[in-house]
């Protein structure tokens, strides 16, 4: 079994050497697929001082798409029998892949989602963050009749052949809601497994915001109703 760390970057400086230090100390067979989305703030500079290694591929954006558009790049890169998305901000921990890989290894599940809302550690911070975002998995669950507790998670880990059950269009954080819908209509089995996490502030980098969730009502129906 090999897996797949697909790391979507922006303006990550600060954090990108230590996820991929921490991604590389998970005793598992796997390659690392960093996509940058055109960064300014120096990450280019320093995912192009990284050493080369087989286990390592760095892609250039050549200009800036977004989210979704960094992970399909991504995805044409895999080689892998499971795929795990991989946020590069330090608020996912990869010590929590052994528990998401096990239901697909156990052949309970072709998709796995974190949660970060069935009792993990996680940090105390932005209430009306946390409410939109079971608001959005509520609005997600009552169309495309599921039961997640946290749609908006970035861990999502999936066989890699999903990718052939589906085809994503979202260039940005669309993605989301694009792919939960996708594939619960491709009758897929989901499991959720609890995650640690560990916010961070606005201060510290964080990106996503009250625009991203209207955006996302919308892209919640949309894909409910169209392909």
């Amino acid at each position: 079994m090999k897996l797949s760390v697909v790391v979507p970057v922006f303006n990550e400086k600060n954090t990108i050497l230590e996820i991929v230090r921490r991604v590389r100390q998970v005793d598992l067979s796997k390659e690392i697929i960093i996509v940058d989305d055109f960064s300014t703030d120096g990450t280019r500079a320093t995912l192009q001082e990284l050493p080369p290694s087989d286990d390592l591929k760095i892609i250039l954006q050549p200009k800036n798409m977004g989210k979704g558009a960094a992970l399909r790049r991504g995805f044409e890169e895999v080689s892998g029998d499971i795929v795990v998305i991989q946020d590069a901000d330090l608020e996912y921990d990869p010590a929590d892949y052994p528990a998401l890989i096990q239901p697909i290894l156990d052949d309970k599940a072709d998709v796995v989602y974190g949660s970060r809302f069935l009792g993990g550690p996680h940090r105390v911070l932005f209430f009306w963050h946390s409410v939109g975002n079971r608001m959005l998995t509520t609005l997600s669950n009552m169309l495309n009749d599921l039961n997640l507790t946290d749609m908006e998670t970035c861990y999502k880990v999936f066989r890699t052949d999903v990718l052939r059950k589906i085809k994503l269009r979202e260039n940005r954080f669309g993605f989301e809601p694009e792919f939960t819908a996708k594939i619960a209509r491709a009758r897929c089995r989901i499991y959720e497994v609890p995650i640690s996490y560990h916010g961070r502030e606005y201060a510290q980098g964080k990106k996503i915001g009250w625009k991203d969730g209207i955006a996302a009502i919308y892209f919640i129906i949309k894909y409910r109703f169209v392909d």
